[in-house]
């Protein structure tokens, strides 16, 4: 069974106003306990068993928004035990403390549940239950006035606070759908600047890159002039590509992002948390090109992802292959106690299949025979197939 939280840690969540209006009338109270008890009817001053009922009183004004209904109840229980000591009327501090949770019911509860208890407390007062008498006429419009209207200032603040909450969210929603148009906005543009270059530049180019290779197949001209034409357009297509593929990733990819060079220090950081995991570089590393660079990174970061997620205990290892033509990237684990049985097949592995496949580029994943899971993905360094 939990233990109650210290009162010290309750505090902290008070509000600050609740907790200097509960000191002044644990003070006030405290006061009057050593100076005028006798003016209301005690024996003698002091009459110390005043200060347990002010800190009291106080005390439950602090916690007074967190249970309204419960304070609101005993603030009336301790009224009533005030009144069957033989006092008849109240004090200045008690009188206060009533009417302030006669707001708080009010301000904190839902309109039905706080005017049931409102009418319900005031009606306790004028039938003289608290008192234990029958009060005139006079004070039963007086309590009914005052409380009464305590109640109703709490209702206005809570009507207001509704409204400020309200329009509070409404703006936030209205900035949340403008900043959603927005994006699709720039995402349509940036999809028809994609298209338009694909239809016009992208396929124009293809043309000219094949007649030239024709044309020096067949021996129709210098062919060393047109072997720099033909390579001259295939690199043309190629950045092509790479630019069509950017814009159409989200806009936070667009801009300059980690490639290859970064795997080492992911793989570390990992590393660093207890999992056991290896890196391995084969072949001379190569610049490659920023889009192509960034999405061999993706799909090794999603795949790491995913074997950490996976793979429980099992030991996983990461290879890059720098070849002639191309770059391979590859995540194994071996499998475990912990690992799934198949490997997820949501939005990461479908993103990274397409960014393997907007390079020309081959994505395989799934289950090892000898246990574990395998991703691999073979992206070529030049296009040598046409847009």
């Amino acid at each position: 069974m939990a233990l109650p939280l210290p009162l010290s840690r309750h505090l902290r969540t008070v509000p600050r106003v609740d907790l200097l209006i509960g000191a002044a009338i644990i003070a006030l109270g405290t006061l009057e306990a050593f100076t005028v008890a006798t003016e209301y009817g005690a024996a003698e001053t002091p009459e110390l068993w005043w200060i347990g009922q002010a800190l009291v009183t106080g005390v439950l004004v602090w916690f007074r928004r967190k249970a309204p209904v419960a304070v609101f109840i005993l603030m009336i229980l301790i009224q009533y035990a005030w009144h069957r000591q033989g006092y008849e009327h109240c004090q200045v501090w008690q009188l206060f403390s009533l009417l302030l949770v006669f707001h708080t019911v009010g301000a904190e509860l839902p309109f039905r549940p706080g005017l049931a208890w409102a009418v319900t407390g005031v009606l306790v007062f004028d039938s003289g239950a608290v008192d234990h008498r029958w009060l005139p006429a006079e004070e039963v419009i007086f309590l009914t006035v005052v409380f009464g209207s305590a109640y109703l200032t709490g209702l206005a603040v809570n009507a207001y606070a509704t409204r400020a909450r309200r329009l509070a969210e409404h703006a936030v929603r209205l900035e949340r759908d403008r900043e959603r148009r927005a994006a699709e906005a720039v995402a349509e543009e940036r999809t028809r600047i994609a298209r338009e270059l694909h239809d016009v530049v992208a396929h124009s180019v293809s043309m000219m890159v094949m007649q030239a290779g024709v044309l020096r197949r067949r021996g129709g001209g210098d062919a060393d002039a047109l072997l720099g034409i033909e390579r001259s357009g295939r690199e043309a297509v190629e950045e092509l590509r790479v630019m069509l593929g950017a814009l159409r990733m989200p806009l936070d990819e667009a801009i300059p992002q980690p490639g290859l060079d970064m795997l080492a220090t992911t793989v570390a950081s990992l590393a660093s948390s207890g999992l056991r995991i290896t890196l391995s570089v084969t072949g001379e590393p190569v610049r490659l090109a920023p889009g192509l660079d960034l999405s061999a990174y993706r799909i090794a970061q999603e795949a790491l992802t995913n074997a950490v997620k996976h793979a429980g205990e099992s030991e996983i290892s990461v290879r890059v292959a720098y070849l002639d033509d191309s770059v391979e990237v590859e995540v194994l684990d071996t499998g475990g106690a912990g690992s799934a049985p198949e490997l997820s097949t949501g939005n990461g592995l479908i993103g990274m299949r397409e960014r393997a496949t907007l390079f020309g580029g081959t994505f395989e994943a799934g289950p090892r025979a000898e246990g574990g899971f395998r991703v691999h993905a073979r992206l070529p360094l030049s296009l040598e197939v046409l847009v």
